[in-house]
């Protein structure tokens, strides 16, 4: 049977230290279904995705399939595991009804955890997470 997704997709906040942090962490990872992982908002994702409403994709993870689909939130940290050679049995138990408390307050944590990290000089502008210019933002490599 052949997977219904090929590629995604992965939008983040290339200002948000915690989401860089995950951005690196993830291409570490041994994928089943590769991952591009590209800045929130930046000229990159516009180009490739012109529907989306990108002011949505900075406040909330998004990975985008390469048949269309569209995830967010909870399903999309999910999805992101479930692309994951290590991660894709603990993303199938997070996508159960006994699961998803589980992955739901993940997320939740993590998001307090980045608004606390982005703070409110911070909203809406590309501060230390990424270098933004033209539309084109670019990160930090991973620490050593």
């Amino acid at each position: 049977m052949p997977t219904p997704v090929g590629r995604l997709t992965v939008l983040y906040d290339a200002d948000c230290p915690l989401c860089v942090h995950l951005r690196h962490w993830l291409l570490r990872q041994r994928q089943l279904v590769p991952l591009d992982l590209v800045p929130a908002g930046s000229h990159e994702a516009r180009r490739r995705f012109p529907d989306l409403d990108h002011s949505a994709t900075l406040r909330e993870i998004t990975v985008v399939g390469d048949r269309g689909q569209v995830y967010r939130e909870t399903n999309a940290w999910i999805v992101c595991l479930w692309a994951l050679a290590d991660h894709r049995a603990k993303a199938h138990w997070l996508a159960t009804p006994a699961g998803q408390p589980f992955a739901r307050v993940t997320v939740l944590a993590a998001a307090k955890w980045r608004e606390a990290l982005k703070g409110p000089d911070r909203e809406g502008g590309h501060g230390e997470g990424g270098h933004c210019e033209g539309g084109h933002c670019e990160v930090p490599d991973p620490p050593d």
